[in-house]
């Protein structure tokens, strides 16, 4: 069968499906199904189970990790103001790691059959279905085998007593980023902020998917180019 001409059978689990797209992958994963139910990806349960996440597991798991590797740069003696500072700047950094990530991997194109199977797993399913609430975060199973090679990372640069809060700051950001996803998607924002950051980040969506990368703030858009247009912006040209 020629690839372009495979149907995706949306009622039956999906991952071992999308890789035979071939090229006609990235125009199918890139239209949404705006629904909130959760597609079935496996077969096997405990494979699908891997798969979802609530959201208010990420905070549960990971601030007590936060505070613990914090605390490791306390007890070696470091004072509140430079606690905060190590703190703030691995967040900082975090931001740029959450735009790059984003931007460079998790759009990164694909056309094999693995290819096209890691990436859906990856990030194409969100793509494919945005509203889908129980695969908006990062399964903590995945971030903990990330956990080493950042660990590490943070440790090139940074002296031994520092490390674990900027390490920690860094995993902060991530918590607040994953917990912020979840919001602009299913939350309902009061605050004018957070109802621009909705309508940036959905506007990534369903509207121009080659820009805005941002997703807890659009500062690595503007720097690197890549914050999209408005509307008014389109019509004044």
């Amino acid at each position: 069968m020629v690839a372009q001409e495979f149907t995706v059978d949306l009622n039956k689990p999906l991952v071992f499906q999308v890789g035979h797209l071939g090229d006609a992958y990235q125009e199918w994963v890139h239209q949404p199904i705006p629904t909130k139910e959760s597609p079935r990806f496996f077969e096997s349960d405990f494979w699908e189970f891997l798969t979802k996440t609530a959201w208010w597991v990420i905070p549960l798991i990971w601030l007590p990790v936060v505070c613990y590797f914090i605390s490791k740069s306390v007890l070696m003696g470091h004072t509140f103001p430079e606690i905060a500072l190590m703190v703030g700047l691995g967040i900082f950094i975090w931001t740029l790691l959450e735009y790059t990530l984003h931007r460079f991997l998790f759009h990164i194109e694909t056309k094999s059959y693995w290819g096209n199977t890691i990436h859906y797993l990856l990030h194409g399913c969100h793509h494919k279905h945005p509203m889908d609430g129980l695969r908006l975060v990062f399964p903590p199973a995945a971030t903990a085998v990330l956990l080493t090679p950042f660990w590490n990372m943070v440790k090139l640069f940074a002296t031994p007593s520092t490390t674990p809060a900027l390490f920690g700051g860094g995993l902060l950001g991530y918590v607040m980023y994953d917990v912020t996803h979840y919001y602009l998607h299913h939350g309902q924002p009061s605050k004018d902020s957070l109802r621009h950051l909705k309508k940036y980040h959905l506007n990534h969506h369903f509207r121009i998917q080659n820009k805005g990368f941002g997703i807890t703030s659009s500062i690595w858009d503007r720097v690197f180019g890549t914050l999209p247009k408005t509307k008014a912006a389109e019509k004044s040209r």
